[in-house]
């Protein structure tokens, strides 16, 4: 057991896992009143299978709803008109049905329907940060991706992407979810390359919720059993979509926010905030195809520089669930670990960050906006130098 027997875990939905949790919807919300703003994808649930179902919940509750459609990472701008359109609705409760996006813009919507103010004056490292007061409306979450694990935290990420973009949090403990309803079934429509960039995007959260500098006993046993249904998980469901790892893979996804929202994350992370508000990469593509170097990375810096840091321990067991074998000594554990994740990133395709057109000019530019929180709680710190070598590994 890491730590010294000291640690707090903050506020967490109360959650409903299991297929068919969708189904419960209309009675959790009915507990809230009768007025109800569903926050979904552009497309893919509102085309499903479980939506005629919903619908005729919500009808059977006498529940009146409003839909909204996000398409694509949620802006600023999309959240205030959203706020400035419907605050006069006086609803009772909010519903965020979707992947991270949908469930990111529906926080921050619950979050200041009430309130009234621009998400702007929130915004960590943007504006003034005035510190939130609340009142949220209760929010619902039922996500349809396995990887951000947005159901289970605190942070409602918002982005505005081009030359001057930025990719920040709204945070807050008022916007955790009331309820998280992860039901796998709701993944059975995943796109191949989603099911590959959320699947590395909760593997990577795991990765560095486990060795983050404020992992605990808690966290370290939740992290371990969520990389174990990522491992038997990710490959199926990607390769033949089967309902035992889709729940493997909804189940890993929700520990892994769970964790973070606790921990924190590391230097992928990072990475990824001014990568994906600089370029049009999404979010899980910077996880997976990053994650192997950034491990590579991370150990060889602590051979060299700090031999006795916990995490190498730590990078040793993962390869240990991961990889199914015991290694013979640190250093080889380690080297196994890299070599299964830049296996895993070939195998799920996983793009070269220059097809976004990211090149090795744009790398300071990244580099000297890396620096928030997800790095702050990184095992080591890394050099501007070896963070450049390491994105240019994955040019």
């Amino acid at each position: 057991m890491s730590g010294t027997g000291r640690f707090s875990i903050a506020r967490l939905p109360h959650i409903e896992f299991g297929c068919g949790a969708i189904r419960q919807l209309p009675g959790i919300a009915a507990r809230y009143g009768r007025r109800m703003l569903i926050v979904t994808g552009a497309r893919s649930f509102t085309q499903g299978d479980a939506w005629p179902g919903l619908q005729r919940g919500l009808r059977e509750q006498g529940l009146e709803y409003e839909l909204v459609a996000v398409d694509g990472e949620p802006s600023p701008a999309l959240v205030d008109d959203i706020v400035s359109t419907h605050a006069d609705a006086d609803f009772d409760v909010v519903a965020g049905v979707g992947g991270g996006s949908a469930l990111d813009a529906a926080k921050a919507v619950a979050g200041l329907l009430r309130t009234r103010r621009s998400v702007m004056e929130h915004l960590e490292g943007v504006g003034p940060e005035l510190r939130y007061m609340g009142p949220a409306v209760p929010l619902i979450a039922a996500p349809t991706t396995a990887g951000t694990g947005s159901e289970a935290t605190k942070n409602a990420v918002l982005s505005t992407q081009g030359e001057r973009g930025f990719k920040k949090s709204f945070r807050d403990e008022e916007l955790v979810p009331r309820y998280a309803l992860v039901d796998p079934d709701l993944l059975a429509t995943c796109p191949k390359e989603v099911i590959a960039a959320n699947g590395m995007d909760a593997l990577t959260q795991l990765m560095e919720s486990y060795v983050s500098l404020r992992a605990n006993p808690f966290t370290d046993a939740l992290c371990l059993e969520g990389l174990a249904a990522v491992r038997d998980g990710l490959l199926p469901f990607f390769n033949n979509n089967e309902a035992s790892a889709r729940e493997r893979m909804a189940f890993a996804s929700l520990v892994s926010g769970v964790c973070l929202a606790q921990t924190g994350l590391g230097a992928v992370h990072g990475l990824a905030s001014p990568l994906g508000a600089f370029f049009p990469i999404p979010h899980g593509v910077v996880c997976g195809t990053l994650v192997a170097v950034a491990t590579r990375t991370n150990v060889e810096t602590m051979l060299a520089r700090d031999s006795a840091n916990p995490a190498l321990g730590k990078y040793g067991r993962m390869a240990e669930v991961l990889c199914r074998r015991q290694p013979s000594s640190p250093q080889a554990a380690c080297a196994e670990l890299v070599d299964f994740l830049t296996e895993w990133t070939e195998q799920l395709n996983l793009p070269r960050m220059s097809n976004f057109g990211i090149s090795s000019e744009s790398l300071d530019r990244v580099i000297a906006h890396a620096r928030g929180s997800s790095m702050k709680t990184n095992p080591i710190v890394l050099s501007d130098e070896e963070l450049k070598a390491l994105l240019l590994d994955r040019l």
